[in-house]
């Protein structure tokens, strides 16, 4: 084996092994994300009482507890349901919901495409799985929600001085910091896969340049790349083929 030979082996190994872990870090982490959405979409503590608010009570996106006494009271009445819409007490508190429940649909969908990795090309698993983590509605779940704090049960709740944007005496929760967390928990993992999916692309070309003729058959293109060892690459028109790489000295 050649010296140039024997190292670029040295560097498939070990870049096939610290992909593989990278890969299996960042599934765990997405998993852990959409526990966190979930969690975020059905938990009611996105903005509540404090010492100084009129009445005890929290809210969350479509769930909310109130107090019907002052605020030491803890004698709540709860009120409101994603299946009931009428319930929930502001408009924008019925689009926030929407849009986390957009977010956490599209995670899963996420997690469900990493059965593909068996069936399909890497890089374009990766791929897929960054812009559906890139496209998470949950930033607009979180922008949306503090329009609806002028809600008349909120303003009740949290004070004469409450309004959108401005909790008046309320605070808010740990479910909406945790949202917040989880909308940059999304963009490292959306930016982790499409750097993983460019290194399979650029490692599947490099390891190519190694064969003496070697074709990649993509779907998208429907053209055939030849490469050859001295790094000389020509392309032919083809007819749409799955991905596939195969030798095809005849071709080339």
């Amino acid at each position: 084996m050649l010296p140039s030979q024997e190292a670029s082996k040295i560097y498939h190994d070990n870049y096939m092994r610290n992909s593989r872990a990278i890969g299996v870090l960042w599934a765990i982490f997405t998993i852990c994300f959409a526990i966190v959405n979930v969690v975020v979409f059905i938990q009611p503590y996105w903005i509540g009482d404090s010492v100084n608010t009129p009445q005890a009570g929290y809210f969350g996106l479509f769930h909310y507890c109130v107090g019907t006494g002052p605020s030491p009271s803890r004698e709540l009445t709860c009120v409101g349901s994603f299946s009931d819409f009428s319930s929930i007490p502001s408009g924008a508190f019925k689009a926030a919901s929407v849009f986390v429940l957009l977010s956490m649909v599209l995670i899963l969908s996420c997690i469900a495409c990493m059965a593909l990795f068996f069936f399909c090309n890497t890089s374009t698993v990766y791929k897929t799985c960054a812009w559906m983590q890139l496209l998470l509605c949950l930033v607009l779940g979180c922008m949306i929600f503090p329009d609806g704090w002028d809600a008349e049960v909120i303003r009740d709740m949290c004070g004469e001085h409450t309004g959108k944007y401005s909790l008046g005496d309320c605070s808010v929760r740990w479910a909406y910091m945790l949202a917040i967390m989880g909308i940059l928990d999304a963009l490292i993992l959306s930016f982790l896969a499409f750097v993983l999916g460019n290194r399979q692309t650029d490692f599947y070309l490099d390891d190519l340049k190694n064969q003496p003729f070697s074709v990649l058959l993509t779907t998208i293109t429907n053209i055939i790349y030849c490469l050859r060892p001295d790094s000389q690459t020509f392309k032919v028109e083809v007819a749409p083929v799955p991905f596939l790489l195969i030798d095809l000295s005849i071709l080339c």
